[in-house]
């Protein structure tokens, strides 16, 4: 059964940092597009960032560029998000999330492209 595991949520102040990972189980991370999304409450499900399979091009929404950092260890099968600098307004539920195949780099942070998703972790951010 495919699986994927986040974790490494939390609270933490503002400007403060979190990792945060996602395992994978019974599919192979290093073959996917694989991205995090999040939602805050009341809001939509956004995307945040994305490896795209496989040229392995990262994507950041403009909300996050250069704070935070997207990787993948294909030994562990595990993904992760760096989040620097973290803000109020970054408070939401994070989901990871693995697709087969996006065709188009515009689709990336389109949600029906995905085809595996995590149960999310809480960050929230405050003081």
């Amino acid at each position: 059964q495919v699986q994927l595991v986040e974790s490494g949520g939390g609270l933490v102040q503002p400007g403060g940092s979190l990792r945060l990972s996602c395992a994978a189980s019974e599919i192979e991370l290093e073959h996917l597009t694989i991205a995090w999304f999040r939602q805050a409450p009341g809001k939509e499900r956004e995307g945040v960032s994305c490896i795209h399979n496989p040229d392995d091009v990262t994507y950041y929404s403009d909300s996050v560029k250069g704070r935070f950092i997207i990787s993948r260890d294909n030994a562990k099968n595990t993904m992760y998000l760096q989040m620097n600098d973290l803000r109020p307004e970054d408070t939401a539920i994070y989901y990871c999330a693995a697709a087969k195949m996006v065709y188009y780099s515009h689709y990336v942070f389109r949600i029906d492209e995905y085809d595996y998703w995590g149960r999310g972790t809480q960050v929230t951010v405050s003081s």
